[in-house]
């Protein structure tokens, strides 16, 4: 909305000091033109911001401006800004709503803390986009349309239409009964019940989503801690599960529980450790154990010794030496 941008644009200039008209449709998302329509409609509205020419020039506002926030003591501000730098509201579409909260949240301290408490949160990294391995984490791409057309129903407690892909079935039409939203590094789901039952949906599958005037069958208090963990469970019991028994170097076990879906026996021996684990299916149990490559053996069944058996000489065979001359040496 303009006014929440209109509000973002002085909360900028507070902050920064003086800006070109570039830089703050680049902060605020918007065309170059739309921000000199704002500043217009600041100026007229009184608020004293001001134009330098040059080559350093931009807008600025008068030392002093002060606009009339709630303050918020440092603590409380910190918490809210390192709370902000998780990716928890991208998932949700809530994004620019959360760029725009932290710059009242820095705006609400008084001048003295706040140079301080940027400097805090300069020193705290939440979820980089990298491991120490530099592997990137995947981050789910909805589009905000549809994310915020779940969180509408979710929040007025309406019935939600859905086109929803599931996985390796045709997408179709569903309606919902919303209960909550959860993410979970970085995918985000969907808690609802159809026809009574119990649904979890990722939103990154949902096509299209349309809200309901209808009121949604749903109970008036949730836990969704308790929900998702119930689910969680019913999940690992059901499927094409497999259960299989490995020996382990113990200082693989956090990757092999990392991939496993559950952990139904461990036991330590002279040659490490004995885990018996499930899998979502053979598949699944295959690409895991093959990841963790002479750390781990196979014990059985004897279907999953035969499948990693086979993959390895595959691999063999092709990196079998050839009496060609490596023409990159």
């Amino acid at each position: 909305m303009r006014a929440d941008r209109l509000v973002s644009l002085v909360l900028l200039l507070r902050q920064r000091g003086r800006l070109s008209a570039p830089a703050l449709a680049r902060e605020l998302e918007v065309s170059t033109r739309t921000v000199l329509r704002d500043i217009e409609a600041l100026s007229a509205a009184g608020v004293p911001v001001y134009a330098e020419r040059g080559r350093h020039g931009g807008f600025a506002l008068l030392p002093g401006f002060r606009t009339e926030l709630t303050g918020l003591n440092h603590d409380e501000a910190l918490a809210l800004l390192v709370a902000g730098s998780r990716r928890g509201a991208q998932a949700f579409g809530l994004g620019s709503a959360l760029a725009s909260a932290m710059l009242k949240v820095v705006d609400a301290l008084p001048e003295s803390q706040r140079d301080t408490a940027a400097d805090v949160v300069e020193r705290l990294l939440i979820d980089p986009e990298t491991d120490l391995l530099s592997r990137r984490l995947v981050t789910e791409e909805v589009p905000d349309a549809i994310v915020a057309e779940v969180r509408r129903a979710v929040f007025a407690g309406h019935k939600l239409r859905i086109h929803y892909a599931a996985l390796d079935q045709t997408s179709k039409w569903r309606t919902v009964d919303p209960i909550g939203l959860v993410t979970v590094r970085d995918q985000g789901y969907l808690l609802a019940t159809r026809s009574g039952a119990d649904r979890t949906y990722r939103l990154s599958r949902i096509l299209a989503a349309e809200e309901l005037a209808e009121p949604a069958q749903r109970p008036d208090r949730v836990d969704l801690g308790r929900a998702w963990q119930e689910r969680g469970t019913r999940f690992r019991a059901g499927g094409d599960q497999v259960s299989v028994l490995v020996r382990l170097d113990p200082a693989k076990r956090e990757e092999l529980v990392g991939t496993a879906l559950a952990v139904l026996a461990e036991e330590a021996d002279a040659d490490g450790l004995r885990m018996e684990v499930s899998f979502q299916d053979s598949r699944h149990a295959v690409w895991a154990l093959w990841q963790l490559g002479l750390n781990a053996e196979a014990l059985g069944p004897e279907w999953l010794r035969a499948a990693l058996r086979k993959r390895a000489v595959a691999v063999a065979t092709r990196y079998e030496e050839s009496s060609d001359e490596n023409p990159l040496l």
